[in-house]
């Protein structure tokens, strides 16, 4: 549906994308799927965007083999260490890898010399698969940031019970 926020503006997605939100909106939720969901996702799609998103599929999933496939936006995605990781979608005209952050394809910038897109999704022919290695720096790039992320939640965590009593306690004393 052309001016949701889960597509670029002005871009229409495939068929297939549309007959994912009409048919399954389930799906559109961020939990994990059957792979068997994501190979319908492809199987709706004209060669040669099937194919070239079938290799993409296959060479996200060899660099990280413990990723879960899950639909995200609406659209294929892997889930890895609590964060989704990268991404992908077809439209009409061309295809798309999706970091699943708005920091990655900058942090990128050299190594994207030549492709168009914007800050969250990388553009790439319907017929050119992406390169290998470009594939698993960003992936890379997206792990550290996840990784990170973690971090910092596990750092800002509440600690035991024991130190919530003893916090608990000192509050009172000082009433």
């Amino acid at each position: 549906m052309p001016g949701t926020t889960s597509e670029p503006r002005g871009q229409t997605p495939s068929a297939e994308l549309t007959w994912l939100r009409g048919a399954a909106p389930g799906l559109l939720q961020n939990g994990g799927v059957a792979p068997g969901e994501i190979d319908k996702y492809l199987a709706g799609l004209e060669e040669p965007k099937r194919s070239t998103l079938q290799e993409l599929r296959r060479t996200i999933l060899a660099i990280v083999p413990d990723a879960e496939q899950c639909i995200s936006y609406g659209m294929p995605a892997f889930r890895l260490e609590g964060g989704v990781i990268a991404g992908f979608a077809a439209f009409k005209n061309h295809l798309s890898y999706l970091p699943h952050s708005g920091s990655v394809l900058g942090e990128l910038r050299d190594d994207l010399a030549g492709y168009r897109g914007t800050p969250g999704s990388l553009h790439f022919a319907i017929d050119q698969p992406l390169p290998k290695a470009l594939v698993r720096r960003l992936i890379a790039v997206r792990l550290k940031e996840v990784r990170g992320a973690r971090d910092l939640r596990d750092a800002q965590a509440p600690r035991g019970v024991e130190d919530q009593r003893s916090h608990s306690q000192r509050r009172t004393r000082r009433r």
